[in-house]
């Protein structure tokens, strides 16, 4: 799964250093490998549950029994009942008394919060890119904007969360507040596994048009359409979202992608 797009590669976005290192820390990498002992391997078994959950294969409700997870990743009860507490924090998952572990399965009135939450949030920070942005910020979104558009014609639709995920980051790394970009980033990754959760399994994370129209407001110094039109954008996001999502039949080393 990816993650994020790696700045590292040749070719890729020239991110300020100040930035970059602001963008590492609030969105930190879920796919580190797992070690033999001590935090890598809670790690790797976070990442492994929360790659699931992104790529649709632990749907809302699915149990995670303690038991077999001690198994499956050969560790302790101690370890996985660590990354359990460490995936309920996250709201990926919820511990219930005398029941265990089961994937989290958000409300539609949670959702109604979450999704309204963002967009109060993201309005607001791109008012803030669109009066503070550079040049090399506009040549940086450009870039990565092209990157999306190949990006939308790739089935592989986590692809396109990530690469959403990405520009909606890069935009809050451009207002260059660190306070806002911290909340933006709780509040993404609650949306990302709604979305990952209950979207449509073929639609898009985010249209790529619209952010396109986002920048184009921005270059043109026209705050209050940039403003509005992440308010649509993220509208429609959030309008694609489907709460009716049935029980996976696959068993659960299938559905850790271990079997």
């Amino acid at each position: 799964m990816k993650q994020s797009i790696d700045m590292s590669d040749e070719g890729a976005i020239a991110t300020p250093p100040r930035r970059r290192a602001r963008k590492a820390e609030a969105a930190p990498d879920l796919g580190a490998p797992a070690a033999s002992h001590g935090v890598d391997i809670e790690q790797h078994i976070y990442a492994t549950v929360f790659d699931s959950v992104l790529n649709q294969r632990l749907t809302p409700g699915t149990k995670l029994p303690e038991p077999a997870l001690c198994e499956l990743f050969n560790v302790s009860r101690a370890v996985i009942r660590k990354v359990l507490q460490r995936l309920e924090h996250d709201r990926i998952v919820e511990l219930r008394p005398n029941k265990g572990a089961v994937i989290a399965a958000p409300t539609p009135e949670e959702t109604r919060q979450i999704f309204e939450a963002r967009r109060a949030l993201e309005v607001s920070i791109v008012e803030i890119a669109a009066r503070r942005h550079t040049p090399q910020d506009l040549a940086d979104l450009r870039h990565l904007l092209a990157h999306e558009h190949e990006v939308t014609h790739n089935p592989y639709q986590p692809a396109w969360a990530a690469c959403a995920r990405e520009f909606h980051l890069r935009i809050a790394a451009v207002a260059d507040n660190p306070i806002l970009t911290a909340y933006l980033t709780e509040l993404m990754t609650r949306c990302s596994l709604i979305v990952a959760l209950y979207q449509p399994i073929g639609n898009a994370a985010c249209e790529h048009a619209e952010h396109s129209r986002i920048v184009d407001y921005m270059e043109k110094g026209d705050v209050a359409s940039a403003r509005a039109e992440m308010g649509r954008h993220l509208r429609a996001l959030e309008d694609n979202i489907s709460l009716d999502r049935g029980a996976s039949t696959q068993t659960l080393a299938q559905m850790l992608n271990l079997g």
